[in-house]
Formats: structure tokens, sequence, C-alpha cells
């Protein structure tokens, strides 16, 4: 059973992530889009903090901006206004490649629709954030192959991407997040594209990941049932936090 208590607005404060044990502080994010059409606000003044070993949900409707607010947090794009901390460092005071440094060894990525590479084997798309990172060929391919086996999926190691169903794919694109032992996890919406009961087993996994490995995991969803089962909910309306909900788990 779950019960929730509910925190309106920004009401989380933002202590220090050292003494506290913050892993990531996301203060007055704002991103405006300009087009021809005019401005669209997509994140106003954004606040929240994130404890190590947390599973965070952030719901909304379709263009409520929770993935605009979770590639600003990967720093996949860059905000209008405002900053992320992750480990207690402002992320967009960084250069080009030290965000890309960042972003290879601090966070693991998982998306809906995979993004595996088809033309080439299961191993070797595990293995890829390895090879960006400078891991040793040895080194590489044991660990990967860990991965597979701690996911059940070690004997598709040879096949490729296409040949395997919607929940193994997802499950070869959580090796590859966790390759490089990523302290912080960002799935966008790592069940949309499957089953009920496949989704449920991705969830479970990143529960896993969370509560037994300490990973910080942060998922987009537009599932209400997986976010209850969240440690909290942040709810997005309109590129802004409605409400936090601290998920009491009994």
């Amino acid at each position: 059973m779950t019960m929730s208590v509910t925190k309106s607005g920004n009401s989380y404060g933002m202590g220090d992530i050292n003494s506290t044990g913050i892993i990531l502080k996301v203060e007055n994010l704002t991103k405006i889009y300009v087009s021809s059409m005019g401005k669209v606000v997509s994140l106003r003044n954004v606040n929240f903090s994130v404890n190590r070993g947390e599973f965070i949900s952030i719901v909304g409707p379709s263009g409520s901006g929770k993935s605009t607010l979770l590639n600003m947090i990967g720093a996949l794009d860059r905000p209008s206004s405002g900053k992320v901390y992750i480990n207690g460092i402002d992320i967009f005071s960084l250069n080009d490649s030290q965000v890309a440094t960042m972003r290879n060894t601090t966070i693991g990525f998982i998306f809906q629709s995979y993004n595996l590479i088809n033309r080439t084997t299961v191993l070797k798309n595990v293995e890829f954030p390895g090879i960006t990172g400078g891991m040793s060929d040895d080194d590489r391919k044991r660990r990967a192959m860990k991965l597979l086996d701690f996911l059940g999926i070690k004997d598709k190691a040879k096949y490729k991407p296409s040949n395997l169903s919607g929940g193994q794919q997802q499950r070869v694109a959580i090796a590859r997040a966790l390759m490089n032992d990523p302290k912080m996890i960002l799935a966008d919406e790592p069940t949309g594209n499957l089953d009920t009961k496949t989704g449920r087993d991705v969830f479970n996994l990143l529960t896993m990941l969370s509560h037994e490995f300490k990973r910080t995991v942060i998922m987009v969803t537009h599932n209400p049932e997986l976010a209850a089962a969240t440690d909290r909910a942040i709810h997005i309306i309109d590129g802004a936090i409605e409400n936090e909900i601290v998920n009491i788990q009994t």
C-alpha cells in the first residue's frame, strides 16, 4: 500500500549538497523557445532537489515540460536561465568538453525508444559508453557481459537489437546506461513502448537500482500507478511545479 503526502509549490529545501546527501539541485530553471510564432515558455522557475539514492518521478500531461526538464538535468540542452547543480557543481558553468565528461561518467540515460544501434550487436551497444569513457577492451567487454548477465539477457549478447523484444531492448538500454557506473539515471518514459507486465518488470529493475544499489533515478512517466510507487512524484503543469507528493510505502 502507498500513502501520499502532498507538498504544494516548491517547498523542498535547498540545503548544502555535501552535508545533506543531495546529488541534484535545480534552481529557478526556465526555458523559453523563440520561433516565428513567438515565445513559448517550456519551464517556469522550477526548483527542487533530489537526495542520493532517491527514486523520483516527474509527472504531467503532454507538453507540460517533463522531457525538457530531464534534458536540462542531463545537460542535453541549456536553460534560458537558472542553474542545475550535480554533486555541487553548476553544470552549465562547465565548457562543452567538461559537460561531456560529466555526462559520460555521472549520468546514465534510458529512453522510451531505446536508442540502440541496430547495425551492431547487443554487446557492442552496451560497451559504447565504455569506449567513449576510455575503458580498456578487456575491462569493457567483461563489464558489459556482467551487466547483461545481471539483467538476464547474457544469451542475447551476439544478437542485433532488432531481433529482441521490446522488454529485452529496454534491458539492453539499461545495461548501457549502467556501463560507466553512473550515480544518477535519467529515464524518459522507459515503459512507454512496453506492455503492462514488461513495463512493470522494467520499473522494478529501476526500483532495485535505487533502493538496493543506491543509484538516484529520475523518471518521466505518464503512468500514475508507477509514479505512486516511486519515493516522490513531482507534478508539472504548464512548465511549473504544481505539487510534490511524497509516497510512503507501507
